[in-house]
């Protein structure tokens, strides 16, 4: 679960750092909010992300349809955190609205869906097939 999740937010930097360089803009490009609301959405959806991996990880065999909720869950929590800070910064729910609009439009919510359904099939995929840590060749004598 933890390699899942550290892979999914690798890959949601590594894309909104994709989706930036491209459009050749920033993802929150409001003036004065500073980088509070992109920290706090991150951190929304990487904890909603993980929350919900874990829930699917609990059953003995997770089923690979729920990378479809995951992925949902992250992108949506991401929006909310940044929602609730540029509200929290400028005091302005029209500003939040625009800015999660923005996100939606410009391609960023995309990025952390697709990257969170990724890193979610990865993690589903290491709990079906019961890999397990990497061993020594002296660490097995004891199995013999």
């Amino acid at each position: 679960m933890v390699l899942a999740t550290v892979g999914f937010f690798a890959l949601a930097v590594f894309g909104l750092g994709g989706v930036s360089v491209m459009t050749d803009a920033d993802i929150i490009a409001v003036p004065g909010l500073g980088p509070g609301p992109g920290v706090t959405g991150m951190l929304a959806a990487v904890i909603g992300f993980a929350l919900m991996l874990w829930s699917s990880l609990r059953r003995g065999h997770p089923s690979f349809l729920a990378t479809i909720a995951i992925a949902l869950v992250a992108g949506l929590a991401h929006l909310g955190g940044v929602w609730g800070a540029v509200l929290v910064g400028s005091g302005n729910g029209v500003i939040a609205t625009a800015v999660a609009g923005d996100l939606v439009r410009g391609g960023a919510s995309a990025v952390l869906v697709l990257a969170a359904a990724i890193a979610a099939w990865g993690g589903i995929a290491l709990r079906r097939t019961r890999a397990e840590q990497p061993r020594w060749p002296w660490e097995r004598d004891e199995e013999e």
